[in-house]
């Protein structure tokens, strides 16, 4: 795969983004991201350019009859199969938009309102994802899985902000499969990043995590 020229690059980075380029040349490009810094910003660009008109939109949940005839063309069965990275991708996109929304609506509006901050929250064991989105006052929080955790009848999610100095604060418990909307009085200023443990029904019993931690992101205000 010839990267050499700057259009090049770009077009493929809007392809491999959107979704649409596939196959043997979406496994090339893969390979080739860890080595070429150029590649990567361009990537990062075009997922800033879709993410704000991802905010702008109405999350719209498609009827079951939708995924059932998108199987039944492709020859899958319905619960055997993970749905298409395409379809994953707009499923993202539809998250971070009703993340978005759940922040700006509890923002007083005295004016115009700044976008809220999205944190992405990777697994540390695995490929699931929490999706987090801040306000700009550091006063609104909302997070969403993108896929069900899944806990047992005495476990529970816990989210931290991990501070650069000192142990981490706790956020509360959060839902393993819907929104949880989080109003603390401020984040701490010196906050770094969330993470999500796994902790006892409830919470943690001590005030500092307990369990093993499942999810990371980095934050930075």
């Amino acid at each position: 795969m010839n990267i050499v020229t700057p259009e090049l690059a770009e077009r493929l980075a809007a392809e491999y983004v959107l979704g649409t380029l596939t196959g043997g040349a979406r496994r090339r490009f893969d390979a080739l991201l860890p080595a070429h810094p150029a590649l990567r910003r361009a990537v990062a660009a075009w997922e800033q350019r879709l993410l704000p008109m991802a905010l702008r939109s109405e999350p719209v949940q498609p009827a079951p009859r939708v995924w059932t005839g998108i199987e039944a063309q492709l020859g899958w069965r319905a619960a055997a199969r993970p749905a298409p990275w395409r379809l994953r991708f707009w499923q993202a996109l539809a998250t971070f938009a009703t993340v978005a929304a759940v922040v700006l609506g509890t923002v007083p509006r005295h004016g115009p309102v700044a976008a809220p901050m999205i944190v992405v929250l990777h697994a540390t064991k695995g490929s699931e994802t929490i999706v987090a989105g801040l306000s700009p006052d550091r006063r609104q929080l909302s997070i969403q899985p993108l896929q069900k955790v899944a806990l047992t009848s005495d476990q529970s999610l816990e989210l931290w902000a991990l501070k650069k100095d000192g142990p981490p604060a706790s956020l509360g418990v959060i839902a393993a499969d819907k929104l949880t909307a989080i109003h603390p009085k401020s984040l701490p200023g010196d906050t770094k990043g969330l993470a999500v443990s796994l902790e006892p029904l409830g919470g943690s019993p001590t005030g500092a995590p307990t369990g093993p931690v499942l999810f990371v992101g980095e934050l930075t205000l």
